[in-house]
């Protein structure tokens, strides 16, 4: 719902029915002006930050099922608004309320994908957020203390001929968990903020925000552009319509790159690609032809799968990974904070660049967008760690160890050969005697 609702909204304002609906008479139609354009985008990110920080709180407290529950239950209650609201102020009130569910929802699927699956099928799964939350995690399970219920929620995920593995896997869990609690102590947002995991954190913030500085929203709300470019409302629904498939081939795709690619490839070469294409829309954009706007609309459409091929679903996948167990979820809350915070500027800016009644630059806002891009992708290249086939206790050595960027890739981690044997005895002691015990 985070996915398709936040991006509903801004494929309507190429519609005449909504353009006549909502907003002003210009020239032979209508057009939504800039500042309500502005409105309706950023007062859904704005919801969604104030859902996504009380988010790190009651994940905490409750655990994924019940908030997410919650989470329905409010988005329930505030879709009728958008639904009957007449005018376009009830349409912004409808989508900043409806923003709050949507930033809990935004936050629970990557952490709760990534606790959730064996590593083989971690990235997959993190970059395809859009999950079913039936079962709490083993997990959060675990930093709770309550680990007998974890172990029987981890035979319940688990395949019968792998069941008798449930105790040696909730035993790394304990095992990992207890060496974070080791170096860091809080698990509060400040402590994202502190020691190594400031660069973890950072990551994981960057990841996002780079979505949003490549322009993700024109991702899946190209309507409008292309009904600015000269195209007519009925080739803009095709294109629309045919971006939407192509995103989703796109995504399909990644899963295979990112098993022979990894992460950092993919997100580096995604991001470097799309801010080229962002620099030829602005320069055809002074051709002033019907080719030339052709050329805008395939290279849009090609900068779309590009998107969904690389820093799309990988924007999904990397934040889970780098984070620490014990602090994921505020990690994934301050990362998807920082989209939201980058998408609500991006929103408010946006309508005031292309709008024909504002700015009117039409495909010049490649310019603008490259300059955002390229500097995305300089960061990237320099920052990014790589994590593919990294179990959450290695990536915590690395980090701990403080590994360059371009060492990730190929640093040798062996930490299994007692930190198994050392977990076994934790699992049995904490059971019967608790975890301070244990850690003693």
């Amino acid at each position: 719902m985070e996915g398709y609702d936040t991006n509903l909204i801004g494929n309507l304002y190429a519609y005449p029915a909504f353009k006549k609906q909502f907003g002003q008479p210009y020239k032979d139609g209508y057009q939504i002006l800039g500042k309500w354009q502005s409105a309706l985008g950023g007062g859904a990110t704005a919801g969604a930050f104030v859902g996504a920080l009380c988010n790190g709180w009651l994940l905490k407290r409750f655990g994924f099922r019940y908030v997410f529950m919650g989470g329905t239950i409010l988005m329930t209650a505030f879709i009728p608004i958008s639904v009957f609201g007449e005018n376009v102020g009830l349409q912004v009130l409808g989508q900043a309320l409806c923003g709050i569910p949507w930033g809990i929802f935004a936050t629970i699927g990557p952490a709760y994908a990534s606790e959730e699956m064996p590593l083989a099928l971690r990235g997959y799964l993190t970059s395809y957020t859009n999950m079913c939350f039936a079962i709490e995690s083993p997990w959060w399970l675990v930093r709770a203390g309550k680990h007998e219920e974890a172990e029987r929620m981890m035979k319940r995920l688990t395949v019968d001929e792998q069941r008798d593995n449930a105790r040696q896997a909730i035993a790394m869990m304990i095992h990992t968990n207890e060496i974070e609690k080791e170096v860091e102590v809080g698990t509060s947002y400040l402590d994202c903020c502190k020691g190594t995991n400031l660069r973890r954190t950072e990551i994981a913030c960057m990841a996002f925000a780079g979505q949003v500085l490549a322009r993700s929203q024109f991702a899946y709300s190209a309507t409008y552009f292309f009904e600015q470019a000269g195209l007519s409302s009925s080739n803009t629904y095709k294109l629309n319509l045919g971006g939407t498939a192509i995103a989703f081939v796109g995504t399909i795709l990644s899963w295979f790159l990112m098993k022979c690619f990894g992460r950092r490839w993919l997100y580096c070469t995604g991001i470097g690609l799309m801010s080229i294409y962002l620099f030829i829309i602005g320069c055809l954009d002074y051709a002033h032809s019907a080719a030339a706007v052709q050329a805008q609309s395939a290279l849009c459409l090609l900068w779309l799968f590009t998107f969904s091929l690389s820093i799309g679903p990988i924007g999904w996948a990397i934040p889970p990974e780098v984070s620490s167990t014990r602090l994921r979820s505020k990690t994934i809350v301050l990362g998807r904070n920082t989209y939201y915070i980058a998408s609500t500027l991006a929103n408010v800016v946006q309508p005031y660049l292309i709008n024909p009644t504002e700015l009117n630059l039409r495909g010049k806002t490649g310019f603008f967008w490259f300059a955002f891009c390229t500097a995305a992708f300089i960061w990237a290249c320099f920052r990014l760690t790589e994590t593919k086939g990294r179990t959450f206790e290695e990536l915590d050595i690395m980090y701990i160890a403080r590994v360059p960027t371009r060492k990730f890739k190929r640093y040798q981690v062996d930490a299994y050969a007692e930190g198994v044997a050392v977990a076994d005895r934790l699992f049995d002691i904490s059971k019967k005697q608790g975890v301070d015990t244990a850690l003693e």
